[in-house]
């Protein structure tokens, strides 16, 4: 028998997906899980399961409604050959229809009320990713005739500005959290309580590049003040040792002092970061916390932990020139996604070359 309380972060958080996967599944048409047992032995992460079985979902929901071979169908009436049904623009059409779109609910007084969607190009893209998977499976098993969204060209991504911190930003940030100055007094007053961990939490973030969920899942035994470095679990659930300065060291020092006297729950007793009720702390507690300091202290930028990321790693690749060892850093699988995020410094970089380069002498 497994004890839970053993798990790591990353394993009870593989875990929880894992059955919100299987919720899901029962809403889906049966023939889908298939589809999803074979993405699982390709080792695909728990958390990209779950968020294609969301994207199914609306998929399969908005057949039900739009398309004629659908209608008058439960899910689970809905057979693998009504794919072949489907048009490529019947896809163009599902994919104009999650622009923006209301989704009816009934609360637990009866009352119907309307949630409102929306996706961008990045959202439509993720769903036509899976809706191509699928198709290619149960084409591949000719199991369909057809594969549609194949035909369907991805939605054009806009790469957006990525936004950083500078020295002085960030400098202001720390400052908030430390003292506070900007706060209610409501506010002040649960900042002092919190505000060892607050600091410890948005320096590391800031001063190792890691991600949230990496953060959140510190262990107390992960961290090594010998050799300054901190264990932490990457995408995909490989380990990793992120070594950090002395501003992180001190501030790490600083709240696990506080933390030795904290009371925490069953199972969550090695958790370095705990919440007020004495859980680990969640990715969305974090995220709130990073956003409410930074609206105070660099009102002109919307400044999230992923932010936070974005400004070690464009510190790093300023200090070093090195792309590969940002990519190592940031844990990125493939160096071409770093080159992307830093790309123009990389440019300016080029420019600043050719400086350098004179073809005659004074």
């Amino acid at each position: 028998m497994i004890n839970l309380a053993e798990l790591s972060y990353y394993e009870q958080q593989k875990n929880k997906n894992t059955e919100r996967l299987r919720e899901i599944l029962k809403e889906l048409p049966p023939f889908c899980g298939e589809f999803f047992r074979s993405l699982a032995q390709k080792n695909t992460s728990a958390a990209t399961r779950l968020a294609y079985a969301y994207d199914l979902r609306i998929f399969f929901n908005y057949a039900l409604d739009a398309y004629d071979a659908f209608k008058g169908k439960t899910m689970k009436e809905v057979g693998v050959n009504l794919l072949d049904t489907v048009s490529p623009q019947d896809i163009d059409a599902f994919l104009e229809y999650i622009t923006y779109y209301q989704k009816e609910y009934v609360n637990e007084d009866d009352i119907e009320y309307y949630k409102e969607y929306q996706n961008d190009e990045k959202g439509k893209a993720r769903k036509l990713a899976a809706l191509r998977s699928m198709y290619k499976y149960f084409l591949k098993r000719e199991k369909i005739i057809t594969n549609p969204a194949a035909l369907i060209d991805t939605p054009k991504i806009h790469d957006k500005a990525i936004i950083r911190l500078d020295a002085n930003e960030t400098a202001d940030l720390l400052d908030e959290v430390e003292f506070g100055q900007n706060l209610t007094r409501n506010e002040k007053n649960y900042r002092e309580i919190n505000k060892k961990r607050d600091l410890a939490i948005i320096t590391t973030l800031a001063g190792t590049g890691m991600r949230v969920s990496e953060c959140v899942g510190i262990n107390i035994s992960d961290v090594d003040f010998k050799n300054n470095g901190v264990k932490v679990t990457r995408k995909g659930g490989n380990q990793s040792i992120l070594y950090f300065g002395d501003e992180v060291a001190a501030a790490l020092k600083d709240y696990m002092e506080e933390r030795k006297d904290k009371d925490a729950k069953p199972g969550h007793e090695d958790a370095l970061f705990l919440s007020l009720q004495g859980r680990r702390i969640t990715v969305r507690a974090v995220q709130l916390m990073v956003k409410k300091y930074s609206q105070l202290s660099v009102k002109l930028k919307h400044i999230t932990p992923h932010k936070l990321r974005s400004t070690y790693g464009t510190s790093l690749y300023q200090e070093t020139g090195d792309i590969y060892l940002v990519a190592d850093v940031l844990g990125h699988a493939d160096v071409n996604t770093t080159k992307k995020h830093y790309a123009e410094i990389e440019d300016g970089h080029r420019k600043s070359a050719a400086k350098y380069i004179k073809l005659r002498k004074d």
